[in-house]
């Protein structure tokens, strides 16, 4: 079993903090674990949230204590470091990035050549509008507008041919929030973009552990369904920010995928 989406941005760069992660993954029978940071946590990327930072008061003092705190070069050595041991499971590293169509060069600049894993791609605002911050924001928001935006962009994402994968694909769907109308064109494209690009779908269950009440345990059925007709690999993932939700619901995110029928 695989956990595919594993933040590490609360703890030091050290072999100790990973190795919480490691005995963590031991205890819930993983066999890989893909470790990562947001992209957002180095200087290097600092430019990008320029307008999503002036577009939100809320977003600007959020971006003031977790943007630019790292440096790229840090984290790579920490990786170096990692590869140099032996752990019981196997570990990947690689970046999340939010992405920013008019981004795109700068973060192909920014990732070329470092010896990531993989990089993950994921959509985190809609418009500069941060849709998964807190419920309270989405008031007054036109809920359509923002979706068929969210899933464009998330089609662009693949087209854009930088990434690995994308990150938790309907995320949009967080706080409960449904547009009026059906989402199977989008889920369509989305699938045919990610399969021309060999891309990988990440079935996660962070949205859930974080919002229960509102968000269904990884993927649209639907969603899931045409993923899998599509061929398009999917890998399972907790998003965990802290080594004791390593593993959260992995195995019933595996029984999602495979009691779901095309």
């Amino acid at each position: 079993m695989v956990d595919g989406h594993i933040h590490i941005e609360r703890g030091p760069y050290t072999l100790d903090w990973i190795n919480q992660f490691v005995q963590k993954a031991v205890e819930m029978q993983l066999d890989e674990i893909r470790l990562l940071e947001h992209n957002y946590r180095f200087e290097e990327f600092v430019p990008m949230y320029d307008s999503v930072c002036a577009y939100s008061a809320y977003v600007k003092e959020w971006f003031k204590k977790q943007g630019g705190v790292k440096k790229l070069s840090d984290y790579l050595e920490l990786i170096k470091k990692v590869r140099a041991e032996h752990f019981p499971v196997k570990i990947k590293f690689g970046l999340e990035i939010c992405y920013f169509k008019e981004y795109e060069a700068l973060t192909a600049e920014l990732t070329k050549d470092k010896g990531f894993d993989f990089l993950l791609g994921s959509i985190h605002f809609v418009d500069d509008f941060a849709f998964d911050h807190k419920p309270e924001h989405w008031v007054g928001v036109d809920v359509d507008k923002i979706y068929r935006r969210y899933f464009e962009d998330s089609v662009s994402l693949a087209e854009s041919r930088i990434f690995d994968g994308i990150g938790h694909p309907d995320s949009i769907k967080l706080f409960g929030h449904k547009p009026s109308f059906k989402l199977t064109e989008y889920y369509e494209r989305l699938a045919e973009a990610l399969a021309a690009g060999n891309m990988y779908t990440d079935q996660n269950s962070g949205a859930y552990r974080r919002c229960a009440g509102t968000a269904s345990l990884g993927m649209d059925e639907e969603l899931l369904r045409i993923l899998k007709k599509h061929n398009v690999r999917i890998i399972t993932s907790s998003d965990a920010h802290r080594p004791e939700d390593v593993g959260y619901k992995i195995k019933e995110l595996n029984d999602c995928i495979l009691n779901c029928h095309i």
